[in-house]
């Protein structure tokens, strides 16, 4: 497993390279909550929230996403989660003056990997998009465009104390995610875009940690010959509760 994430992420990485002559570079910011929250030894429940903004970081907004999921627990390690996002794309160079909702239904697993003081988590995410169509910059159009998209997203935690769970306690983050495109309306963007994050962790108490750093972000468009490199500043909070009752 170790070699293959490694050379997909080498893949994408020179991959990216070969493509910088035709790229649009982009600044944003992206801010996020996240909340896992176990309910019982074998199901829990998933819940995020989203905004980013639309370039020179701070130059209005781009997109909003808010997306809920029920987990089911194989075992402490590794759990299945399936649920719902609502994504809105607020006006952009093809909808000028209207927002354009997609609906995506999701299903993903997810495991963990200790190596002593170190952690790693891993999932594979499939997702299936539908996409308002556009009529216009005014008006949308009847249907949805649809595709499904595979997503497979590599975490890496180096605490800078024995234990990076302790309350105010920090940790350097590694996170790769790597998002292809499938479906009978993709023809020449199947890699749809690669995200690498580079940041910190502060644990801020039992249940929660700030996660802040820098994001490349490349994208291949649907033409296929044109690109987008974003420079981002993330910056998510993170809560993962247990409502098991103790035991004696």
């Amino acid at each position: 497993m170790k070699k293959l994430t490694v050379t997909i992420v080498l893949f994408f990485f020179f991959y990216c390279l070969y493509a910088q002559k035709q790229t649009e570079n982009i600044n944003r910011i992206w801010a996020g909550y996240f909340n896992q929250t176990r309910l019982t030894d074998k199901w829990g429940i998933w819940a995020e929230a989203q905004v980013r903004t639309k370039d020179n970081f701070v130059n209005n907004l781009s997109q909003s996403i808010v997306r809920v999921g029920l987990t089911y627990y194989v075992a402490d390690a590794t759990k299945i989660t399936a649920g719902y996002a609502y994504v809105n794309d607020f006006p952009g160079d093809s909808h000028k003056n209207i927002s354009v909702p997609e609906h995506r239904p999701w299903q993903q697993i997810q495991w963990h990997t200790k190596y002593g003081k170190k952690k790693m988590m891993q999932w594979i995410r499939l997702e299936e998009r539908y996409r308002h169509k556009i009529k216009n910059d005014n008006e949308l159009a009847d249907g949805y465009n649809f595709n499904w998209r595979v997503r497979y997203n590599l975490w890496y935690e180096i605490p800078f104390y024995k234990n990076g769970t302790d309350p105010n306690s920090w940790s350097f983050i590694v996170n790769n995610e790597v998002h292809i495109n499938l479906g009978k309306q993709i023809v020449n963007n199947y890699f749809d875009q690669n995200r690498l994050f580079l940041g910190l962790k502060y644990q801020s108490g039992i249940h929660s940690n700030l996660q802040f750093g820098y994001m490349n972000l490349f994208q291949q468009m649907a033409a296929g010959n044109r690109y987008r490199n974003f420079n981002v500043i993330r910056l998510f909070y993170f809560q993962n509760f247990d409502l098991r009752k103790k035991k004696r």
